[in-house]
């Protein structure tokens, strides 16, 4: 698998190093970057769209979050998704449990999965095998 750009959304400052280290200690990367809400991710792809070596590969994001949680993200980047010049894969990382979320994200279909955390070495494990089988 080639080296990718990761990108971690979460307001969770221990997440951010718990999935950075987990990250670190399995597969080679490019390039790691981590935002504490959406509208810090949003932006930064929207300043980035023109350049592929720069945007995310992988987006693991949090649902609820202050200022812009997962969905209202989701909301404002699947208009410009086709817009952007490489396939951006999203995974939803939540504590929520709730069926309905759950739901919800199988039915965007920029969603690639949904975890519940904590986000294991197993289940980053898993995720580099789907990434590494598209």
């Amino acid at each position: 698998m080639e080296k990718k750009n990761w990108a971690i959304v979460d307001d969770d400052a221990i997440f951010h190093l718990t999935t950075k280290l987990l990250i670190q200690k399995q597969i080679h990367y490019r390039e790691i970057r981590t935002f504490f809400n959406g509208k810090e991710l949003i932006d930064f792809i929207t300043e980035s769209k023109n350049d592929p070596e720069v945007l995310p590969d992988i987006i693991l994001l949090d649902l609820y979050m202050p200022i812009m949680d997962g969905w209202d993200f989701l909301e404002e980047y699947l208009p410009i998704r086709n817009d952007l010049p490489k396939k951006i894969t999203i995974y939803i990382i939540s504590s929520s449990v709730d069926s309905k979320d759950i739901e919800r994200a199988k039915s965007i279909s920029a969603v690639k999965k949904y975890i519940v955390k904590p986000l294991d070495r197993h289940g980053l494990l898993d995720i580099i095998e789907e990434l590494k089988s598209e």
